[in-house]
């Protein structure tokens, strides 16, 4: 009986040791890419998305891309950006946005699919005159952050 014991407590030790070694094991950085340009194009829905949304969005990426320098070399990559599932005007009080945002980022070189992005945005814009310019900033800032680009500066 004794020695079971001993036998069940040296492989709980054991195990809690092994567990302890595998949560010291780094995670790799995400892959970084030098974003030279971007395209954004909306899926054929109905109703059909707003133009003023893709050029908003489109404007806001590209001035992000024109603002951010890289020091070090990295993989040149063009960026297609495709709005899909735009959704506004929703809800009780007609406020609710959405939209699924699917990226490629394309190697300069070849154009082969080198990344792929994609997530979901919700805004609330209670006055609907301001709802493609809050859902632009959202997806905008969700690209910044995805592929490590600069703010730009507001225009004075």
């Amino acid at each position: 009986m004794l020695l079971s014991r001993s036998r069940a407590v040296s492989a709980l030790v054991v195990c809690l040791a092994l567990a302890a070694c595998s949560s010291w094991s780094v995670e790799p950085p995400p892959a970084a890419y030098d974003v030279r340009s971007a395209t954004v194009v909306a899926d054929q829905a109905l109703p059909p998305v707003s133009p003023a949304l893709v050029a908003a969005v489109n404007d806001r990426v590209n001035a992000a891309i024109t603002s951010t320098t890289r020091t070090t070399t990295l993989p040149q990559v063009a960026l297609t950006v495709r709005l899909t599932d735009v959704r506004r005007a929703r809800g009780f009080n007609r406020d609710r946005n959405s939209a699924k945002i699917n990226i490629d980022a394309a190697a300069m070189d070849g154009g082969a699919v080198v990344a792929m992005a994609s997530f979901e945005i919700r805004t609330v814009a209670p006055d609907p005159a301001t709802a493609d310019e809050l859902m632009a900033e959202d997806i905008a800032a969700r690209i910044r952050s995805i592929f490590a680009l600069n703010t730009p500066r507001l225009a004075n």
